[in-house]
């Protein structure tokens, strides 16, 4: 599966995803774009966008999407990193166009 985290997810969680393609939205070139345009440059390459930004569900129209979206909690990598196998379920269980939000204890 490719993987983007979004600038607001610390980079070492791709640590998290071994066989996954992870890349950083900074990684691609795609510092500073704002969540609309990234989401739709997103899909056209990645499988999954993985983001700790609250207000993605609000603030963007997320139907009809074909990426999916896993919203964080957290951007903690302390309690990122202890949540590993919930994170490691939560993309295994990733479907294309569906959008969750992940509690990370």
């Amino acid at each position: 599966m490719k993987i983007l985290l979004d600038e607001c997810v610390p980079w070492p969680m791709h640590r998290l995803f071994p066989g996954h393609e992870c890349r950083a939205v900074k990684q691609h070139g795609w510092g500073g774009i704002k969540n609309g345009d990234l989401l739709r440059l997103a899909e056209a390459e990645f499988d999954l966008f993985i983001t700790s930004d609250q207000n993605t569900r609000y603030q963007q129209n997320l139907a009809g999407r074909r990426i999916a979206i896993i919203e964080l909690s957290t951007n903690k990598l302390r309690r990122l990193q202890a949540a590993a196998a919930l994170l490691q379920s939560a993309v295994d269980a990733a479907r294309t166009a569906a959008y969750r939000r992940l509690d990370i204890p």
